[in-house]
């Protein structure tokens, strides 16, 4: 990515002041889309649109591609819909889908009736009629399709009239006379077997491929396991519908993982570092006051407990250590489940093996965690704090093994219900592990105070 400093900037936009097209035309000749969609976020808009304007329409596609959602969104609102149609007509379908998708259906409407391409304009229709998140949401229709019943000749003269059109061919499907996918054709057979009698003798049989309603997540695990750069996508009985490519999986996953993460950070909604002041505190309190009632709550049990403190004061000490230690705990056994479910090495089905699992690991790790704290306390407490000795320990010992079920159990539930697993591993783990540790807290100190006392 190119960088941008003052002094460049300052003179670009002394050159744009100045309307001075011919040279703005010369800075922007040896840049690349993706840079120029970087130069427009250090320019207003006015600046940016000025330079967009002076793009060929099939720069201002690729560039348009290359923007954020919100600024691609202030560009087009200062556009009317037919310099968008024409942008469009230079993008693959699936582009053009992403960006009408953004608009709402007034706009959609006027934009497609300005697409010269009328099948171009067919293909957006349908696409759109899929879920964003799935395959068919995601597909493309620009691919090379021959017929397996065509001679080689035949073949050549097809690839050669469907690749005019295409900037990039990753595979040539085969299909037969009902458009169902039978195959793929490497290109090499193209050349060490130039007069074969028909394709379907020398195609490579059953393609891995997806149906247009499998899940993006399902989709990406399929190209990462398979090492594909494009993928078939087909209907319920085997037609050939479009191509999905690795360029697009790779957006979806990052855009899903700025998610997950902004999502176990206890941000409700996606947002940026440069978004509004109303945005960004929307964004964030919700979870704020989520753990604010959290907080009156463990004030709520400890001011329960206000004797047991004056039996023993040195209880309050560890009540950190105590709430600390779970919300690390199941936050530690939510983001593994978490991490397994995303990449496709824990199923859903086997949710009592991972439960028995982890209840073994928060054994072993709860019993070395509480001796360790019980030799401490021993060693530096001494003798007249036997319930706080003891208390510490079991509490921890609970709490760990509490913790890992439940940081394992949360996620695996969500994930059955068709929830966003990673909710699993923010705030709400957190808060209800601090909680809950409280209480088991609070619970084995009362009942140790009436033992020693």
């Amino acid at each position: 990515m190119k960088e941008f400093n003052e002094e460049y900037l300052h003179h670009l936009r002394t050159i744009i002041n100045d309307h001075n097209d011919e040279e703005a035309r010369r800075q922007l000749s040896d840049l690349h889309p993706a840079d120029i969609a970087e130069l427009y976020r250090d320019l207003d808009l006015t600046e940016a649109e000025y330079l967009f304007r002076l793009l060929d329409e099939e720069a201002q596609a690729d560039v348009l591609m290359e923007l954020d959602e919100d600024e691609r969104s202030l560009l087009l609102s200062k556009m009317d819909a037919e310099d968008i149609a024409k942008q469009l007509e230079h993008l693959d379908t699936d582009d053009a889908v992403d960006i009408i998708q953004e608009l709402d259906a007034e706009d959609r409407d006027k934009i497609l009736s300005h697409i010269d391409d009328v099948e171009q304009a067919g293909d957006i229709i349908d696409l759109l009629q899929y879920d964003e998140d799935t395959a068919g949401g995601l597909m493309g229709t620009e691919m090379i399709v021959v017929n397996e019943n065509w001679s080689m000749p035949e073949c050549i003269k097809q690839m050669r009239m469907q690749a005019e059109d295409m900037d990039e061919v990753y595979y040539v499907y085969v299909v037969d006379n009902d458009d169902r996918l039978r195959g793929t054709l490497p290109l090499k057979k193209l050349i060490t077997h130039p007069s074969v009698s028909k394709i379907k003798h020398v195609m490579e049989d059953n393609p891995v491929a997806v149906k247009a309603d499998t899940p993006i997540d399902e989709v990406a695990l399929d190209f990462e396991k398979y090492d594909l750069v494009a993928m078939p996508v087909i209907d319920s009985i085997g037609r050939l519908l479009g191509r999905i490519t690795v360029d697009d999986v790779m957006d979806k996953v990052r855009d899903s993982s700025e998610r997950d993460y902004q999502l176990a950070s206890g941000l409700s909604t996606d947002v940026e570092s440069d978004d509004k002041l109303f945005d960004q505190t929307k964004a964030r309190l919700p979870w704020l006051l989520i753990g604010m009632i959290g907080g009156l709550c463990n004030s709520f049990i400890l001011g329960k407990f206000e004797g047991g403190f004056v039996v023993d004061p040195a209880l309050a000490l560890f009540i950190p250590l105590i709430g600390g230690t779970g919300g690390n705990v199941g936050t530690q056994s939510s983001a593994i489940v978490v991490q397994g479910l995303a990449n496709g090495t824990l199923d859903v089905r086997k949710t009592g093996r991972q439960l028995l699992r982890e209840l073994a690991v928060g054994l072993v790790n709860g019993g070395i965690i509480a001796l360790l704290v019980f030799i401490y306390n021993y060693l530096t407490i001494g003798t007249g704090h036997e319930v706080t000795t003891f208390a510490v320990s079991i509490s921890l010992f609970c709490v760990v093994m509490f913790a890992s079920v439940f940081g394992t159990f949360v996620p695996l539930m969500l994930e059955k219900l068709k929830i966003d697993p990673a909710l699993a591993t923010g705030p709400f783990i957190s808060i209800t592990n601090d909680i809950i540790g409280m209480v088991i807290y609070m619970s084995i100190s009362s009942w140790l105070i009436m033992v020693f006392h």
